[in-house]
């Protein structure tokens, strides 16, 4: 994947270091000291190794400008949270294969979004990057710790939300039945993200990016609703 200016191979040697800090600290720091602190709580294991991925995944792919490389690490840091959630005496997987699946899907949508920053941000994509993980990371905590100041539409329209939904119906079975959609979602945006960073930068494609994105949002709403 050939970033906008810059050779694939001289970027990695550009990327800040700065950028792969932010990536451990939001990858892997911050939902390691969440667990810690949340002392036990289960409801908090699926939404920190959803936004684990996603700081990992998304901003390792924006600071390398490669997708694979994102996914890769989201997927290992993944490995390790699940490792201290053990560790910490919280419920494994009642069906780990579909933990597994889920969480190939989380990682490849969340990387294909940093590569997208990487190529119309560059070099600062992974900023971008940040600044999104952080956003829906606040969001989704608040949501932990103060059930219902958010409505369900705002929660719908996030992917780490997806990502949650999806994780947290293969440690528990909670919300199980929006588990497939949230997938197809994570999926789909992943395809629409990937369409826009192939043909970047034709600037129509993030169209088809956005009705995908919300399309989708609205069809987790729909089945979450009607869920709970």
């Amino acid at each position: 994947m050939r970033l906008q200016g810059i050779p694939p191979e001289d970027h990695a040697v550009t990327a800040p270091l700065a950028g792969w800090i932010a990536a451990a600290i939001a990858g892997s720091i911050a939902p390691a000291a969440a667990l810690l602190v949340a002392n036990g709580d289960a409801r908090i294991a699926g939404p920190v190794l959803a936004l684990g991925m996603m700081g990992t995944g998304m901003i390792a792919a924006a600071v390398s400008g490669r997708q694979w490389v994102g996914a890769a690490l989201a997927l290992v840091n993944a490995a390790l949270l699940v490792l201290l959630v053990r560790a910490l005496g919280l419920p494994g997987f009642s069906d780990p294969a579909e933990a597994v699946f889920a969480a190939i899907v989380a990682s490849i949508s969340f990387a294909a979004r940093g590569s997208l920053f990487a190529r119309s941000a560059a070099p600062r994509g992974w900023w971008v990057a940040l600044a999104v993980v952080a956003g829906e990371a606040a969001v989704l905590l608040t949501a932990i710790a103060m059930p219902g100041a958010w409505p369900v539409w705002l929660l719908a329209l996030l992917p780490a939300q997806w990502a949650t939904i999806a994780l947290q119906a293969a440690l528990d079975g909670t919300l199980a039945p929006v588990a497939g959609v949230a997938l197809v979602a994570l999926a789909g945006t992943a395809a629409a993200t990937m369409f826009v960073t192939r043909l970047w930068p034709r600037r129509w494609t993030y169209a088809v990016m956005f009705t995908t994105w919300l399309a989708l949002s609205a069809l987790v709403r729909a089945l979450w609703e009607a869920a709970i």
